[in-house]
């Protein structure tokens, strides 16, 4: 199969089956065992697994670099979540992943800065110094609509991994970035959490039940937040940035994306991996030039639209 006829299976088995620690693999048969002794019991034990992003320290650059920022706190559904701000000008919001934080994206910021922007992260709940002890990925969505009333409006976005997906969902509901740059973007979230879950052990039947509980939990279907339905609608110009040598997200997921986003750029890079690309210095002065362009020029309109879908090769 080649890569193009890969990409042109919009149902893609692509999610690689993660690498798991070794407490992971300790835990991995009672996990299985349980699936099958007491379904409904693994599946409410899945999702506190699924719901808890892990939590690690900062390394020093992302310290130095919060350190230079104005720290504000901003209500999201009564959560109290932190916000980092630099320079000023048209606001550009910077999305990390799960179990991210917000400073993993600090390399964006001091050319932005430098290009005539402010630019604005922060740590959704669950996640760094957001207190909340579990988070959803819809909280991830209402911390960047929450964000755009009290700091922005925000006028261009830069999302990683599944903060791609709270980005995208963004974008359709409304938001009115002038651009938005997605780095190692899933395509099928559930195929994703079910990939996940799988090789922590949970049985199909388990991993069914916690989607149900989520979905009621969340109030709609896990295909609300799936990009794919929506993409073929959105106007925003988009540049997709996804590393071949991704081994928590296939490189083939951002093809998707921009495949069926109308007029998306999609640009590939080699042995950077999934988080390493967001230091990489040729990956930040191509998604600066991106971003500062059009939001300093204010020329394209964010929204949705009926028409023909436009595909990336």
């Amino acid at each position: 199969m080649t890569d193009l006829e890969f990409v042109a299976m919009q149902n893609s088995t692509s999610v690689r089956s993660p690498g798991l620690p070794l407490a992971a693999r300790l835990v991995r048969p009672a996990f299985a065992a349980l699936s099958v002794l007491a379904p409904a019991l693994a599946a409410s034990v899945a999702e506190r697994v699924f719901l808890t992003a892990p939590r690690h320290r900062a390394p020093e650059h992302e310290t130095a670099a919060l350190a230079g920022a104005r720290r504000t706190i901003v209500q999201v559904g009564g959560s109290p979540v932190s916000v980092w701000t630099w320079g000023h000008g048209p606001v550009v919001l910077l999305v990390h992943g799960w179990g991210g934080r917000g400073a993993q994206l600090a390399r964006f910021v001091e050319p932005l800065v430098a290009s005539g922007c402010s630019v604005v992260t922060f740590d959704a709940p669950g996640h760094g110094a957001s207190p909340e002890p579990r988070s959803l990925i819809v909280a991830f969505l209402t911390a960047i609509q929450a964000i755009d009333r009290t700091l922005g409006p925000v006028r261009g976005v830069v999302a990683h991994s599944i903060g791609t997906v709270a980005a995208a969902r963004a974008l359709y509901e409304g938001l009115g970035a002038d651009a938005a740059v997605f780095i190692a973007p899933p395509a099928d979230l559930v195929l994703q959490a079910h990939t996940i879950l799988e090789a922590l052990g949970f049985g199909r039947r388990a991993r069914e039940l916690m989607q149900e509980r989520i979905e009621r939990r969340l109030g709609l279907a896990w295909s609300a937040l799936d990009v794919r339905g929506y993409a073929p609608a959105m106007r925003a110009p988009l540049l997709v940035v996804h590393d071949r040598d991704d081994a928590e997200v296939p490189w083939q997921d951002g093809a998707i994306i921009a495949r069926i986003w109308p007029g998306a750029v999609f640009s590939t890079t080699g042995g950077l991996g999934h988080r390493r690309i967001l230091r990489d210095p040729c990956v930040v002065r191509g998604v600066t030039a991106f971003v500062a362009e059009r939001v300093l020029s204010g020329a394209s309109a964010c929204g949705r639209e009926e028409g023909t879908v436009s595909a990336v090769a």
